[in-house]
């Protein structure tokens, strides 16, 4: 008996096999393009959200030190807010975000932004309190241009995405500065507890005047019982000659000084010295603990002070005024713990 052969040809179940694999694949190549084409897209668009919440929270942080009875939070938000829409993600300008000012605990393990009237300054032991500006910039169904679109991500049951961006910048004062950026005149801190409110980090208001106390530095002058405001200093070096005084007012301290580091007391320079110091400008001083030894005292702090004149002759003095929200002119690195008014330039924080 003759057997009658199949014809060649796939049998029906290897057809079938062959179709699910297919299908199998093709989801799988489809789910892997949309994974490659979508997840360098969402990166782009966080990374442009997130610049210019850096922007916008820096520019804020610039105009804090503006206020002239406390960080001035008005301004800081209204530059923050002004800022957003100098930035753009898939190539539209962002519209807006959310700004809120308020105090940074830089000591906090998992800080948050605390309401300014919330807090009580000088900052209790353990919180690092400084003037603060946070930004969050949004894409989402409402807010500058809408979710983000998943080129292939409807694919896969996903067709778009909401994304954002937060940015804390924050100003400090200093806890070290750099060669130049420092006058040759040490501050008393005792001065400070008379003619300083630490609640607001202003100067006091003399009443009379309606404008910050004046005062002398550099001929003994007391205010109180006993605090003489303030006396020449040659940093690092001990001396004591109008040469190196005058070059040092010229060039500043020719090393870079932070809190803790020793600086020398000078008892006193010559009259003709005061013909060499600057008026009409605010100039950055190192403060410390006292200043009635005349030998090596520890800095504990950097202020601003405002040179309105200088009196030779049998004088021999400086007379001028604190100064809050003033940013150094030079790199100083914060942070300080104690602030007298003065800053370095803004910072991210978060």
């Amino acid at each position: 008996m003759t057997r009658r052969r199949r014809p060649p040809g796939p049998v029906p179940h290897q057809r079938g096999s062959i179709t699910l694999w297919f299908l199998l694949t093709l989801t799988f190549l489809l789910a892997f393009g949309a994974f490659a084409v979508d997840v360098p897209r969402v990166i782009t668009v966080r990374n442009e959200l997130q610049n210019a919440a850096d922007a916008a929270a820096m520019a804020g942080a610039s105009a804090l030190s503006t206020g002239t009875s406390g960080p001035n939070w008005s301004a800081a938000a209204a530059s923050a807010t002004a800022a957003i829409p100098q930035n753009a993600s898939d190539g539209n300008k962002l519209k807006g975000g959310t700004v809120t000012t308020g105090y940074w605990d830089l000591a906090a393990s998992s800080p948050s932004l605390l309401a300014p009237g919330t807090v009580t300054l000088p900052a209790p032991a353990g919180q690092l309190l400084e003037p603060a500006v946070q930004v969050t910039i949004a894409r989402d169904a409402n807010d500058n241009g809408g979710l983000v679109a998943l080129l292939l991500g409807a694919l896969v049951g996903r067709p778009n995405t909401a994304e954002s961006a937060t940015a804390v910048a924050v100003i400090s004062p200093p806890s070290s500065v750099p060669a130049g950026g420092l006058f040759p005149v040490v501050m008393d801190q005792c001065v400070f507890n008379q003619y300083w409110n630490s609640n607001t980090n202003q100067p006091q208001i003399d009443p009379s005047t309606n404008q910050p106390y004046e005062f002398e530095i550099g001929n003994g002058q007391l205010y109180g019982s006993s605090c003489e405001a303030g006396q020449w200093t040659s940093f690092a070096t001990t001396s004591n000659n109008v040469p190196t005084i005058r070059n040092l007012i010229t060039n500043g301290n020719p090393t870079a000084l932070s809190i803790g580091d020793n600086i020398y007391i000078e008892p006193g320079v010559k009259t003709t010295i005061y013909k060499s110091i600057p008026t009409g400008v605010t100039v950055f001083m190192p403060v410390a603990a006292q200043i009635a030894s005349k030998s090596y005292v520890p800095i504990v702090a950097f202020a601003a002070f405002h040179i309105d004149g200088s009196y030779g002759g049998s004088s021999k003095y400086i007379q001028g005024h604190f100064v809050s929200g003033y940013t150094i002119p030079v790199q100083g690195s914060g942070v300080g713990t104690v602030s007298y008014g003065a800053y370095v330039a803004p910072r991210l924080a978060f």
